[in-house]
């Protein structure tokens, strides 16, 4: 199994949202507003906002956290990059790690099955 993190611009969410569910056999996804800065962004920060306090100048982001299955990684990490392109600095990151376990708390299940 395996965890995806993405983050994304809020504006594409609701494009992200709606091409995850037309993966076949993905179960769920949960969405996140959180604030953070990338590399592009630092940059132009650093200069424009010189002097206000750090936490005023970080940027709305749109965390996505989503469990599949090995098999579906490749298209998982791929709809969500299509559909949260803009083509501009700032688009987002996806990250992807290992689940060593999962367990669903209603029936007990574990492994890939309680995903």
């Amino acid at each position: 199994m395996k965890h995806i993190t993405a983050y994304i611009q809020p504006h594409k969410l609701a494009s992200v949202v709606h091409a995850l569910r037309s993966v076949e056999g993905l179960t769920g996804m949960s969405a996140h507003e959180v604030k953070g800065f990338g590399l592009a962004w630092r940059e132009t920060a650093r200069h424009e906002h010189a002097g206000e306090e750090d936490l005023e100048v970080l940027r709305s982001q749109v965390k996505i956290d989503v469990v599949c299955r090995d098999e579906q990684i490749e298209m998982a990490m791929e709809t969500i990059r299509a559909a949260a392109h803009t083509g501009l600095a700032g688009d987002g990151k996806i990250y992807v790690a290992g689940i060593e376990d999962a367990l669903r708390i209603a029936t007990g299940e574990r492994g890939e099955g309680a995903v």
